[in-house]
């Protein structure tokens, strides 16, 4: 079982942030801002000019030319982790709020300018990672009866429908930008590894097959390339991806084959659970750590 996603309330850690960018071609590392405390998981908005992100519960929208976090109205919802989804469209977010009541996470959505939250999935836990380009569809890792697989639901709610059934944790579902695919990663081979299937579920193929374990696979908006974070082997059980690990961004064709890296970095949880590929395809936002003292 992946000990993360057990109900959990939602803390900082002892360590700095670093929101970064890397160049998908050269490699090059820029850093837009540190912080003295725990950011994660920046998605960068369709018209460019910011990156959300969470902290301590709570959404905040960074300026790309000002460098300043603002942040997001979210009522209730103040006890958000980092699987934040943006619509296709850019006017509603999608979070996982661990609810007060029972401490358990559930699927809400609110406007991305500040709003009510609305719920979605009434059972729990549940852990949104995707949204359908066409906007009517949510993804998101589940668990039910001790099993965590992967589910969809429509955005306004209704009934999930369950689209994998093997052992172990099945986690990470997000949509190719076309909608035909959702990629996912799967420990059903051992190790956990970056997984592909048609969006209502059939089809699963494994798409890496290396001695790592592959977590949260994010399509590029041009739908080339696959960018997905590496735990070395016995650094990690297969199903937990902890913080404070060493750890590579990598990137790979999304017809398969072969991966290259392209960050190492300090990080693991925290560092890329989103989608945060720019719009044009050419630059990854993350988040690295350096623990304090």
């Amino acid at each position: 079982m992946n000990t993360l996603k057990e109900p959990r309330k939602i803390a900082g850690r002892n360590v700095f942030s670093s929101l970064e960018t890397v160049d998908v071609q050269s490699g090059e590392r820029s850093v837009l801002a540190e912080f003295d405390f725990l950011i994660e998981a920046p998605n960068w908005t369709n018209d460019g000019k910011r990156l959300i992100y969470n902290s301590l519960g709570r959404l905040y929208s960074f300026d790309m030319a000002t460098r300043e976090s603002t942040v997001i109205e979210s009522g209730y919802a103040i006890q958000c982790n980092n699987d934040h989804v943006l619509s296709p469209d850019n006017s509603n977010v999608a979070v996982s709020h661990h609810t007060y009541e029972d401490g358990q996470s559930r699927i809400y959505t609110f406007p991305l300018q500040g709003g009510h939250p609305i719920l979605v999935t009434p059972l729990a836990p549940s852990y949104l990672h995707g949204w359908s380009p066409d906007g009517s569809t949510l993804a998101y890792c589940a668990e039910r009866n001790g099993e965590y697989d992967i589910y969809t639901i429509p955005t306004n709610g209704g009934k999930e429908t369950r689209l994998t059934d093997s052992p172990g944790l099945n986690d990470g579902p997000e949509y190719s930008p076309d909608g035909t695919y959702i990629w996912f990663n799967s420990v059903r081979t051992g190790l956990m590894q970056v997984w592909r299937m048609k969006a209502d579920g059939s089809e699963q193929v494994q798409m890496t097959f290396d001695e790592s374990n592959n977590w949260f696979p994010h399509i590029s908006p041009d739908g080339q390339s696959a960018a997905f974070i590496s735990y070395r082997k016995g650094d990690v059980a297969p199903g937990d991806h902890p913080a404070n690990k060493d750890v590579e961004i990598r990137l790979m064709s999304s017809s398969r084959g072969e991966f290259r890296t392209l960050v190492k970095l300090f990080g693991g949880q925290g560092t890329i659970n989103v989608n945060s590929w720019a719009p044009d395809s050419r630059q990854l936002a993350f988040v690295s750590y350096r623990l304090k003292d």
